[in-house]
């Protein structure tokens, strides 16, 4: 008898997403701290673009860094010609270059 080796079923769709949703939740709010912090900078972010912050917003990193308000982000944004829910993997090399370089 095979019974021995008998697979186990996949997971349901709506739990590998839970799943899935889960795991860019916990590594956002590493990267979150990690820029609170101040081990790794906003604009090092942008110009990295790493899996966890591709679909996060521009506002939602600039927001982390310490003394970083909605007004001053909001401020800021308006002047760099970017709104505040593009999202960091939306960005192009060229607006990610400004943007960092407007960061500094």
């Amino acid at each position: 008898m095979d019974d021995a080796t008998a697979t186990i079923a996949p997971a349901p769709q709506h739990l590998q997403a839970l799943r899935r949703a889960n795991e860019v939740r916990l590594a956002r709010a590493e990267l979150k701290r990690r820029v609170a912090e101040g081990r790794v900078t906003a604009g090092e972010v942008i110009l990295a673009c790493p899996w966890e912050a591709e679909s996060m917003t521009i506002a939602e990193l600039l927001l982390s860094q310490n003394r970083w308000g909605a007004t001053r982000c909001s401020r800021f944004l308006t002047n760099s010609g970017l709104t505040e829910t593009k999202t960091v993997g939306s960005m192009t090399d060229r607006q990610r270059c400004a943007l960092a370089d407007d960061l500094k």
